[in-house]
């Protein structure tokens, strides 16, 4: 399985504040209870990381995630 970078809101909760970072968790945690959040995603700590390992370039696992979760979004937003 490959490494996930990209969360949906609704895939996340509190507890992952050290993968999402403070806002993304949460975000995920009120989105979790029912809060009235805008759908979104956040992208990993991880994420950063590999950025930097790869020399400050996206790699492509991460583009790729990020136009999945984009185009989720668009569809929950009745834009695609």
């Amino acid at each position: 399985m490959m490494e996930k970078f990209v969360y949906l809101f609704d895939e996340g909760n509190g507890n992952m504040r050290e993968l999402l970072g403070g806002k993304g968790a949460n975000l995920a945690e009120m989105t979790r209870i029912g809060l009235p959040v805008p759908f979104g995603f956040t992208i990993t700590t991880q994420a950063c990381n590999a950025y930097f390992e790869s020399g400050q370039t996206i790699p492509k696992i991460i583009e790729e995630q990020t136009l999945e979760a984009l185009a989720i979004l668009e569809e929950r937003m009745g834009k695609n």
